[in-house]
């Protein structure tokens, strides 16, 4: 069972920043800024109440009894809360025998060509991790494009009017990168793993690198572009970023309507209709949010029941505005997978007389598109 280090790394970065822009703000009232500083705190405030209500609908908390979950969500405490349920459920498993197992069945190709199939047990306290490392995946983009992202531009925007950089606003501003880039790695490696949803995905740390310095490079040299054009056209930048907000926010929209397919109803079967239609709003909303910054590595497609593009699309990642993007993905369909072929598995018991509990956390593909951002 791997640490849960993602989410370590996810709640870190959201509560850095969060304190970082708080103490800014303060220090923007101090100084009379009021409008820097409402500026700072919506930045900060909208993308959090979005984690907890991602974080909320992902693991079902409306339709259980928890309320001090609920009320420490409200607080917008819950990314700590379930950070630390993660590391409470890794440190008791093995402890206690667990009543039931998800028998997995996988097979293997090696270098030979000679196929040989594998059965792996999956235990309660697993698939809880896996669905806690599901949801902090998501909760990191929706924090990177509709927090960091806007928070970036905004205090570069601010040091080249005041031509001077503080220590706080310049804190602030390197936490804010590294978790634009951390949400822009997440939607990579999403990505890869979803196209290749029935091979087991092992992606080395060299190509951790390799994806979070062209990250870096590419999110960095579009908000500076942005920020110097800002301080010149200060009258025709606004439209023109909000005309390219718009453009990416119907896209999918358009395509949807145009293929008559359906309404989506697999999103979450206790949602209405009115529910399901506010869940694909803000999913393509977030996807507009993270292409206004960045390429977003995944292409929405709403008639899809999984809600994502899974073609490979070699046209459109050979000849895409990049070269490294097109590079990126060829390699990463060519270099980045371990050659496991994985099967629906089965659900086993424990012998009688053994005691019972909850079933067991699986998490399927409705589960990976389930939250506000769970298709990217």
């Amino acid at each position: 069972m791997r640490l849960p280090s993602s989410v370590l790394v996810s709640v870190s970065l959201f509560t850095a920043e969060t304190t970082a822009a708080l103490y800014l703000s303060s220090t923007y009232r101090s100084a009379g800024d009021q409008i820097w500083q409402g500026f700072t705190l919506l930045f900060t405030l909208v993308p959090s109440v979005l984690v907890q209500l991602t974080l909320i609908f992902i693991h079902r908390d409306l339709s259980r009894d928890r309320p001090l979950v609920l009320l420490l969500h409200i607080l917008q405490l819950g990314p700590i809360i379930r950070c630390l349920d993660a590391f409470c459920i890794y440190g008791s498993a093995g402890k206690v025998e667990e009543p039931y197992v998800t028998i997995t069945r996988k097979k293997q190709i090696p270098r030979e060509g000679q196929t040989e199939e594998v059965e792996q047990e999956v235990g309660q306290a697993e698939g809880k991790l896996v669905t806690h490392r599901a949801a902090f995946a998501r909760t990191s983009v929706i924090q990177a494009f509709l927090g960091s992202a806007p928070q970036l531009t905004l205090q570069l925007y601010i040091c080249v009017l005041q031509r001077k950089l503080s220590i706080g606003r310049g804190t602030l501003m390197v936490i804010s990168l590294l978790s634009i880039v951390y949400g822009a790695l997440r939607c990579n490696i999403l990505a890869i793993k979803i196209r290749y949803d029935d091979y087991e995905v092992s992606v080395r740390p060299l190509a951790y690198m390799c994806v979070f310095l062209w990250r870096g490079f590419e999110i960095a040299t579009r908000v500076a572009v942005l920020v110097l054009f800002s301080s010149v056209l200060k009258v025709w930048v606004f439209p023109v970023v909000l005309a390219n907000f718009i453009l990416f926010f119907l896209h999918p929209w358009a395509l949807f309507w145009s293929s008559r397919s359906p309404f989506p109803e697999n999103i979450e079967k206790t949602l209405t209709r009115v529910g399901t239609t506010i869940v694909l709003c803000m999913l393509t909303f977030l996807y507009a949010g993270i292409n206004v910054f960045c390429w977003s590595a995944v292409q929405l497609k709403l008639d899809d029941p999984d809600l994502i593009d899974k073609g490979q699309a070699w046209r459109r990642q050979l000849f895409s505005s990049s070269p490294a993007q097109g590079f990126w993905e060829c390699c990463g369909s060519l270099c980045m997978l371990r050659g496991t072929l994985s099967q629906p598995g089965s659900m086993r018991s424990k012998p009688p007389g053994k005691e019972t509990g909850d079933d067991p956390v699986c998490v399927t593909k409705g589960d990976m598109t389930q939250s506000l951002c769970g298709a990217v």
